[in-house]
């Protein structure tokens, strides 16, 4: 918890009210100015809600597949293969993961 104490301006009396900001409460009000959040409608909010579900299940199903096949190149002794089966993991992860925050950035846009 945060206790401010009241600031006192020479000649005048305390101000009950006023306190001194943090320098977090001075940043917010910074970019809150500079660029302003904008609230998402409810249809948006399902939207993205339905997205993030899409692109998990896209993921889980991507990491399985591969994850199978990782594991019958390791008992085969290929360890190349798995090496490049774990790469092509991580590019595919890449992928998925900039077209989900494309598709929510375009949600966002109101596109």
């Amino acid at each position: 918890m945060c206790r401010r104490s009241k600031v006192r301006i020479a000649g005048t009396a305390t101000l009950p009210n006023q306190f001194m900001k943090t320098a977090y409460e001075l940043a917010m009000e910074r970019l809150q100015k500079s660029a302003p959040t904008k609230k998402l409608s409810e249809a948006q909010k399902r939207e993205l809600a339905e997205l993030d579900s899409k692109y998990a299940a896209k993921t889980a199903e991507r990491e399985i597949a591969l994850a199978d096949e990782i594991n019958k190149f390791q008992a085969a002794g290929d360890m190349e293969k798995v090496g490049k089966l774990q790469e092509q993991w991580v590019a595919e992860r890449r992928k998925l993961q900039s077209e989900l925050e494309a598709k929510k950035e375009q949600i966002r846009s109101g596109k």
